[in-house]
């Protein structure tokens, strides 16, 4: 490589090969593919004695990629780091100055916030100096982690199980799912009842004359109705007096549009319309931000950097939002001056939301070049930037009052006027609400109502949900723990764990994760403590700021946890795991097999261990005999962990369906029907005959649901 050749150093192999197409001669691209440089797996690495001194060896793997990039910066006339724009990318950056000699106060320090040729070409202009408090940042977050993983997990080897490990924030995250399961077993129903009238007004003008009208007061105080008693003698009050209507009021509302994506929103709403675990969504979205090869175009960046907490976005995209909307939707869509968004008070705000690096790079002009997976995220990434820039959507509303001798009715309708932004993009919801919309009917004051049908509804307030892993993000996110880049891992981690099982998108802690947790919250009220987390995120803030140093962090935190650490180690009695027995019998030995608790669950053990090692899955049956051969159906997971079900006479029967079959035949052609469930909550049987695909809506009750 000639002297005057330069050397730009980023993080990925798919990122450089973007980049390197975007620079062309007189530049060399490679990847470090990650950090260099770590503390020790087998050591502390953080020398508590001597005032937090951290030590750096090189990471297991990398000694070749290092010897590379040595060889190429020594031959460069100039090397660039241009590592991810975030904490972790300016240590990789520090890293790699350490180990090529580079002084970190000299410009070598390039940030790409979305990677586009106009945007590398101009970062390459207005290279930086390596900003250490970013870097010490990432070092204190480091050091604490560690501190508290290396301390911890071997009391938890010694007390509950070999292979256990403890963390700062996947502790809290554990914490989390373990208490809201507490609040769903503690929860007691309470009763209560709606009554509702189908009511019309004879001779009413409009669209709807027939409506739908709810108990509001008797006797001019709020109904409320907490049992049946109660409930059947207002049901028969509305039966057996005459209304009219007495009130009219209508209204406008608007409604305004979300703001573009940031980590945990994309997150979130991944995973409620896509179905994309957080996991999931990084990878994906990773691929969109480094580079996709598009027909006629070549390697482009889709989306701008995909770690944030801003909602911000640049004055350049949203003019060009703005355009696009103006010419593709009309201007009445277009707000008169652009649309901003306050992000939450905690937030970073170091880099903009995530958006399209180019509005008219619409999702169906590059549909052919990218995978499944990447086209659903780019167009959600890409609607909800669109929307985040046109007009609110405004409706008309009307409540009716409907006033008998003592009984008091109410009506509440609205009606879509303007879709505004809600044509291109409308937010997801954890709770899966419906939004109904009508035409609203024309009533006047003092109109008869005539009561057609008067229903009584039993309901029971039910428990709060278990968390989705968007909604654990949310949550997270609210209470400050953990940071856009922690939150996909830390979940990740404690599912892998062990400590937390997902099952139907929801949340369950395992026995292990209990345990675990149990000995946390007795033993490190700090640790698992979410304002305490919070507090510590808040002092890493002040470290990337400048206001804090990086090691009276560690000095404020590291004594007081020691000591406590001490007297957990004396005080926490060793967890006995009791075989439960089962009804297996071991097919090698003969022994009566025992349920045992391992990192991913309950299974089969044989009690004669070690010298009989045998071990077997813990078998769900469905109460479906198989389609196929009219034997047992077993619940099965998938290498990716996706459930499915097949004959348990496998191989010789080969039934297989990623739905859960039930009992009841297809009454159209015979064939076997499967259990579908809608996000609006809403289940049907469905043909399993691609040419009949015949539907029966059915109703579950809450817990199957859930």
């Amino acid at each position: 490589m000639a002297a005057t050749t330069k050397l730009v150093i980023v993080e990925s192999p798919a990122k450089a090969k973007t980049i390197a197409k975007f620079l062309g001669r007189g530049y060399k691209v490679e990847a470090s593919q990650g950090h260099v440089r770590d503390l020790p797996k087998s050591q502390l690495g953080v020398d508590v004695e001597n005032d937090y001194e951290l030590k750096y060896i090189t990471i297991h793997g990398r000694g070749k990629i290092l010897t590379k990039i040595r060889k190429e910066a020594k031959a460069a006339g100039k090397v660039f780091l241009a590592t991810d724009p975030d904490r972790e990318g300016e240590a990789i950056s520090w890293h790699l100055a350490q180990t090529l000699g580079i002084d970190p106060e000299k410009a070598c320090r390039v940030e790409f916030h979305e990677i586009t040729k106009k945007a590398v070409v101009a970062a390459m202009q207005n290279p930086r100096a390596i900003d250490m408090d970013r870097v010490d940042a990432q070092q204190a977050r480091r050091a604490l982690d560690r501190l508290v993983g290396y301390k911890i997990s071997p009391l938890l080897w010694a007390k509950i199980r070999k292979g256990l490990s403890a963390g700062r924030v996947q502790s809290v995250a554990t914490r989390l799912v373990v208490d809201r399961e507490n609040e769903i077993n503690d929860f007691i129903p309470e009763e209560y009842w709606d009554i509702t009238a189908d009511a019309q007004i004879p001779g009413a003008k409009g669209k709807k004359n027939t409506f739908q009208l709810k108990l509001a007061t008797l006797d001019g105080k709020k109904a409320v109705l907490d049992n049946e008693k109660d409930a059947m003698h207002a049901k028969e009050q509305v039966e057996n007096q005459a209304f009219t209507v007495t009130n009219i009021k209508k209204g406008e509302k608007k409604k305004l549009p979300a703001p573009p994506f940031t980590t945990s929103s994309l997150q979130q709403e991944a995973g409620r319309k896509l179905n994309f675990t957080t996991q999931k969504t990084m990878q994906v979205v990773q691929q969109l931000y480094e580079g996709v090869d598009l027909e006629g175009e070549g390697t482009q960046g889709l989306v701008t950097y995909i770690r944030t907490d801003s909602v911000r976005v640049s004055q350049e995209a949203v003019d060009a939002a703005r355009a696009y909307i103006s010419e593709k939707y009309g201007e009445k869509y277009v707000p008169e001056t652009p649309n901003v968004y306050k992000g939450r008070s905690n937030a970073q705000d170091a880099h903009e939301a995530i958006r399209p690096t180019d509005v008219n790079r619409t999702p169906e002009s590059v549909k052919g070049s990218l995978t499944r997976e990447q086209f659903q995220l780019y167009r959600l990434i890409y609607a909800r930037f669109l929307a985040s820039q046109m007009n609110a959507a405004q409706y008309d509303t009307m409540t009716m009052d409907v006033t008998g001798d003592t009984v008091g009715l109410r009506f509440y309708g609205e009606h879509k006027r303007f879709a505004g932004f809600t044509g291109v993009y409308e937010e997801g919801s954890d709770d899966q609400v419906e939004n109904k919309d009508s035409a609203l009917p024309e009533f006047e004051e003092g109109a008869r109502v005539q009561i057609l049908r008067v229903e009584g509804t039993q309901h029971f307030t039910q428990p709060p949900s278990r968390y989705t892993e968007a909604s654990l993000v949310r949550v997270m996110e609210e209470k400050g723990i953990g940071r856009p880049s922690t939150y996909a891992p830390t979940i990740t981690t404690i599912i892998a764990r062990g400590y937390v099982t997902r099952d139907n998108k929801r949340l369950y802690p395992t026995e292990l994760g209990m345990m675990v947790n149990q000995m946390m919250t007795q033993y490190f009220t700090d640790i698992v403590d979410t304002e305490f987390t919070a507090q510590m995120e808040e002092k890493l803030d002040g470290v990337e700021e400048g206001t804090v140093q990086w090691k009276q962090v560690l000095r404020d935190f590291y004594p007081d946890f020691a000591t406590t650490l001490s007297h957990a180690e004396k005080e926490v009695e060793k967890v006995e795991f009791k075989d439960e027995p089962s009804d297996e019998v071991c097919d090698k030995c003969g022994a009566q097999m025992v349920y045992r608790m391992g990192r991913f669950g309950k299974f089969l053990a044989c009690p004669n261990f070690p010298d009989c090692r045998n071990t077997k899955a813990i078998l769900h049956y469905i109460d479906t005999p198989c389609p196929k051969c009219g034997a047992r159906l077993l619940e099965k997971t998938s290498k990716k962990n996706r459930k499915f079900f097949g004959c348990e006479h496998y191989p010789e029967c080969d039934f297989v369906s990623w739905e859960m079959p039930v009992k009841e035949k297809c009454p159209q052609c015979g064939s076997f029907m499967t259990l579908k469930r809608s996000r609006k909550g809403e289940s049907w049987h469905l043909c399993a005959n691609e040419t009949c695909r015949h539907k029966i809506a059915v109703q579950e009750n809450a817990e199957e649901n859930e």
